[in-house]
């Protein structure tokens, strides 16, 4: 009988699926999700690899389970952030921010492409993922361009654009390059969508 991880079934249930979710980022960052195997993040989390598949029949399942979780929590924490956020500019400000911190846990190694090596019906989970981020951005967008911030635009365009921008490369970790690669892409993006910028002087 598998050993319990926790003091009852639905701790040991969240402790199994975090141990799976921490060794299956592990992994990624260092190889493409098409060279890992189940028994691979099986061995890295300490789990049985028998035990894995209470939790998940394979590795596409928890992926999608693994960005599931990553989506929820950037968004409670963005959410947060922007809570005492009035200034509509202000808060793409915090939103570019937020997205540039994040980069880091989203740049996985070098591979095939994930849309590359997992299902349709998984890239339509993983579609609907990134449009909940995009919505947030999306509604950001609209309360600027209502409030008069920013000039009126065609936001199915302006988002994904904007977005491609923040994931471009993973933001440095070390300064002054950190710095200088933040306050850089801010000010691009705000001058993108038309953002009055404060006078130089």
């Amino acid at each position: 009988m598998p050993k319990i991880i926790g003091a009852t079934l639905a701790e040991h249930r969240t402790r199994t699926r975090t141990a799976l979710f921490d060794a299956l980022s592990a992994l990624m960052r260092e190889r493409g999700f098409d060279a890992i195997s189940l028994a691979d993040i099986a061995g890295r989390a300490g789990i049985g690899r028998t035990a894995v598949y209470n939790h998940f029949p394979d590795k596409e399942t928890l992926l999608l389970a693994f960005i599931e979780h990553e989506t929820e929590q950037y968004l409670a924490g963005l959410e947060e952030a922007l809570a005492h956020v009035s200034e509509p500019v202000e808060k793409l400000r915090v939103y570019v921010r937020q997205q540039l911190a994040l980069a880091p846990d989203y740049h996985f190694a070098p591979g095939p492409d994930l849309k590359q090596v997992i299902s349709r019906g998984g890239l339509s989970r993983l579609r609907g993922h990134v449009a909940q981020v995009e919505n947030l951005l999306r509604g950001i967008l609209r309360e600027a361009i209502a409030a008069g911030d920013l000039p009126e635009q065609n936001l199915d365009s302006v988002v994904p654009l904007v977005h491609s921008c923040l994931s471009g490369r993973p933001t440095p970790s070390e300064e002054p390059e950190r710095s200088a690669y933040l306050d850089s892409t801010e000010a691009f993006v705000l001058r993108a969508v038309g953002a009055r910028q404060p006078a130089i002087v």
